[in-house]
């Protein structure tokens, strides 16, 4: 048994209907749906036309949204159905990225994640979907669709039908009749200012009280010969927003400033420049402390806090989510455990767990790049690039750092004429690295509007003058050109705010391209 959705634009007409059938079957919360229909309109008057497409989970053979899970919160039943527990979700909103298709919401009441499910408790009981039942032109049509009898598979067969994103290789199994590609595909259509939701600036339901970031500067679809848009998007639910705000982003320049200063205490101590006990006793408590803002931030960011003991207790292990916590699990371990060692005076406990403790600081620097890269619908994220920009930006948190240490702890000159160089360098590597994201080929339109918000849209500010200037050209010069301590500290203070600014656009730039 393997159930799916046929929906037949040629007799859809756009009634809502489907809408609010779902909304009272599944009391969905005011503010956000399972099921909604867009409208696209084509051409100028007299000669337009509008299209009506109703969109919703795709109950995927591959769903991204399972995979990505840590706590099995989404799970794929065995009749095809892509199904959630609410009693687990601890509110991460991984599977909001992960979704190509912008199928989930957060729930207001409850503050976990939702979706279409195919009313399965009305199919356990032999009735069709409630938006199915409703429908006054039979446009919507679901069954099995390994049954060749069943009416959804006889049009499957017989009918020319397309489905949303198959690059995307998450098989799905709403299929369209007659699909318009500029109603299925949100990049191809420019929006008409006016319409109902085109206005709004603050979030709805749970994010309500929350400002959204404003998208890239409009980028129009390809125009006809009167260079007006070809396609208008004139009517939508309301954007969902970021609903990654700034915890993740100030989770991932802690990690980066923990991981990064005990990497390079592992370097300088045994291969390079043994540091001073205070030096070695610094850099430890502040590695352990930006361990334990990295945990809070986690925390911070779920919208069911109380629920995390879930991801170490009821894990699921293919997730990223579970993999990063149990990797920053170990790195506090190696952590207090060299700080056991040090303090007992236990050579070879403390050389195991520098050893031990540099190896979780390498996997805790660079597991975030396979989290963002399991998240398929954030195309930026799945830059081949990612995995040395984060271990590129641990080193420059951790380094700057180390400076900061090295001249509050004093008597270090040695240290810092290391230091000043190594930084440099790192500076001018992650400049090509970024500019290398973000002026390279992209693999799709929607890194490409991605990387337009950051370079050019509402991000650039924050780009240019946060990351790019304040946070890496100018440590660079400062490093290159003077070696006063208070300067050397100066460079490092900018040093970690440009980690942290460079982490809040990629994050944020992302999530301001629209998924449906």
């Amino acid at each position: 048994m393997n159930y799916g959705f046929v929906l037949d634009a040629r007799k859809c007409i756009g009634c809502h209907a489907c809408t609010v059938a779902c909304k009272s079957e599944n009391q969905v919360p005011l503010g956000v749906n399972r099921t909604w229909v867009k409208y696209v309109e084509k051409g100028t008057f007299p000669d337009s036309r509008r299209y009506f497409t109703v969109l919703r989970c795709n109950h995927c053979a591959e769903p991204p949204c399972v995979d990505i899970c840590p706590v099995e919160a989404l799970h794929k039943r065995d009749d095809g159905i892509v199904d959630f527990d609410q009693r687990r979700c601890i509110g991460c909103k991984a599977c909001s990225q992960a979704c190509p298709y912008g199928a989930l919401y957060m729930d207001p009441e409850t503050h976990t994640s939702a979706k279409c499910n195919f009313c399965a408790h009305r199919k356990e009981v032999g009735l069709n979907p409630a938006c199915v039942a409703i429908c006054p032109q039979q446009a919507i049509v679901a069954g099995d669709l390994d049954d060749p009898k069943s009416a959804v598979a006889m049009l499957v067969a017989k009918e020319q039908t397309m489905v949303r994103k198959p690059e995307k290789g998450t098989s799905p199994k709403v299929y369209y009749i007659n699909g318009d590609g500029a109603s299925l595909d949100p990049l191809e259509v420019s929006e008409v200012n006016g319409y109902l939701w085109s206005e709004q600036s603050r979030g709805v339901g749970h994010f309500s009280g929350k400002h959204f970031t404003k998208p890239a500067k409009k980028l129009l679809p390809s125009t006809g010969v009167d260079g007006k848009p070809k396609a208008r998007k004139v009517y939508d639910i309301p954007s969902k927003g970021v609903v990654w705000g700034w915890e993740v982003p100030a989770y991932v320049w802690s990690k980066a400033v923990a991981s990064g200063l005990f990497l390079l205490m592992f370097v300088l101590q045994l291969l390079m420049h043994p540091l001073s006990d205070a030096m070695q006793w610094a850099s430890w408590a502040v590695s352990l402390l930006f361990l334990a803002l990295t945990g809070v931030f986690l925390v911070k960011d779920l919208d069911r806090p109380e629920r995390f003991s879930s991801v170490m207790l009821r894990p699921q292990f293919g997730s990223w989510l579970v993999k990063g916590g149990l990797t920053i699990a170990g790195f506090g371990a190696f952590l207090a455990l060299w700080g056991v060692a040090k303090f007992l005076q236990i050579p070879l406990l403390e050389q195991v767990s520098l050893w031990g403790g540099a190896a979780f600081a390498l996997l805790t620097a660079t597991y975030t790049a396979f989290l963002f890269g399991s998240a398929k619908g954030r195309d930026f994220w799945q830059s081949p690039m990612l995995l040395l920009h984060m271990f590129l930006n641990s080193l420059l948190a951790g380094g700057s750092a180390m400076m900061a240490l090295a001249v509050v702890t004093g008597g270090a000159d040695e240290l810092l004429s290391l230091l000043r160089p190594a930084l440099a360098g790192g500076f001018v590597l992650h400049i090509l690295v970024m500019l290398s994201e973000l002026f390279g080929k992209h693999p799709s339109k929607s890194a490409e509007r991605a990387a337009e918000a950051i370079v050019h849209g509402s991000l650039k500010q924050l780009f240019w003058y946060g990351s790019f200037v304040l946070g890496n050209v100018l440590p660079l010069l400062l490093c290159l050109a003077v070696s006063s301590p208070a300067m050397l500290a100066l460079a490092a203070i900018f040093g970690l705010c440009g980690v942290f600014y460079t982490e809040k656009v990629w994050i944020h730039a992302p999530q301001t391209v629209p998924l449906s």
